[in-house]
Formats: C-alpha cells, sequence, structure tokens
C-alpha cells in the first residue's frame, strides 16, 4: 500500500474501524487521515448539508501493537467501495476533496 491509498484499518483494544487516507507506515505505525468508519453518513451528510461545511479529517497515528488490518478500500463485486459512494454523493472523489485541506 503506497501512500494517499484510500483504506480502512482494523484496530484492537478497543475495537474499531477507521476509513480515510492513508499518510504513512512505519515501524512504530500508521499515521492516516480519517474517521471511525461508523461516522462516515455523518461526515457525507454534514458536507452536503444546507451549509456545506468544508470538514476536513484529523490526522491520527496507530501504533502497529494496535493494527490488527489495513485493507484497500475495493469494491467487492456489486457493493462499491467507500471512496466510490463517497464520490456520488459529493461528486468528487475524496482525494480532490481532501487536497483542499492540505
Amino acid at each position: 500500500m503506497e501512500p494517499h491509498s484510500i483504506v480502512v484499518v482494523s484496530l484492537h483494544t478497543p475495537k474499531e474501524k477507521v476509513w480515510g487516507e492513508l499518510m504513512a507506515i512505519h515501524q512504530a505505525g500508521i499515521t492516516l487521515r480519517g474517521i471511525d468508519l461508523n461516522s462516515f453518513d455523518d461526515f457525507v451528510r454534514q458536507i452536503n448539508g444546507p451549509e456545506g461545511e468544508r470538514i476536513g479529517l484529523p490526522t491520527l497515528f496507530f501504533p502497529m501493537n494496535r493494527v490488527e488490518r489495513i485493507a484497500l478500500d475495493e469494491p467487492s463485486g456489486a457493493i462499491p467501495s467507500m471512496a466510490e459512494i463517497f464520490q456520488r454523493k459529493i461528486g468528487r472523489s475524496i482525494l480532490e476533496y481532501l487536497a483542499q485541506f492540505a
């Protein structure tokens, strides 16, 4: 996986899944700009809201001992990826959207 890939990171202790843009992978851990997967719909709703807020994603670091799995955000058959859902609802790619906060 390369920097700027869109990924889903599964963590343990506590168990959670985080979706976002992979910034770096090091022996110590991973850095990404992302949100808890359960907050995805709220994130999209806020962007599409009447105020059309510019909402970035926080930059997060997770130590490698918490990382259970890192998976590319890819479609699976007829099931679209989270990035595809974002693009369909917002009208531009997640990387394009996040570029305004760089």
